[in-house]
């Protein structure tokens, strides 16, 4: 059984954006911290994200030339919806424009029609994940989406944190651990600070 690994960004009083959404704070330009988020990245068989985060990305990563951008569109997806295939709308409808644009400079890129391949889970939570950790292959990476990573940490869903803890405090924001029915107590696996200030701490529920 392969493990969920959730990976978000958050701020030193635990938010992972501010109120409206907002991430300016996280994108400093630590190039060691890019280059980790980018070398994890690619250690997953599955990214796994909710329907928000999905309808965000899925118009933007089949063009991008960002450097996340191989991992984001090469890897397999799973994105949960009770909208049932109809969530997959957006992606389609970026690739149909992008191959409608041939003499646009955003060309699509290897890998794109992945977003429109994203399995649907639609199913129970709990129930999706288990089939989808029963699984063989690489761990599942959990991105972006407050409401769903609380979602999958209430349900004790989730196997690993792997948590960049930028050096800001938002004083209020979205946040991720809200939903607990219980507290949860966690194991610090590893420990890494960059050079800008964001620490990276990676856990495990005991």
């Amino acid at each position: 059984m392969r493990k969920l690994i959730l990976t978000m960004a958050t701020s030193l009083d635990g938010f992972v954006s501010g109120p409206e959404g907002e991430v300016q704070w996280m994108l400093n330009g630590d190039q060691e911290a890019i280059a980790w988020k980018v070398e994890n990245l690619w250690k997953a068989g599955l990214i796994i994200m909710g329907s928000h985060s999905f309808r965000d990305m899925a118009p933007f990563w089949p063009t991008s030339t960002l450097v996340f951008a191989p991992a984001m569109n090469r890897i397999p997806k799973a994105v949960f919806s009770k909208q049932g295939p109809a969530v997959l709308e957006p992606a389609i409808k970026a690739i149909r424009d992008a191959r409608a644009q041939v003499d646009d400079a955003r060309q699509l890129q290897p890998g794109a029609e992945s977003w429109t391949e994203a399995y649907v889970a639609s199913g129970d939570l709990a129930q999706e994940v288990a089939r989808l950790k029963a699984q063989d292959g690489k761990p599942i990476v959990a991105l972006g989406g407050a409401a769903f990573a609380r979602s999958l940490i209430a349900h004790k869903l989730v196997d690993e944190l792997a948590l960049m803890v930028h050096p800001i405090a938002l004083g209020k924001g979205r946040p991720i651990f809200s939903d607990l029915p219980a507290p949860l107590p966690l194991g610090l696996v590893s420990s890494k600070a960059f050079p800008l200030g964001a620490v990276l701490q990676v856990y495990r529920p005991v």
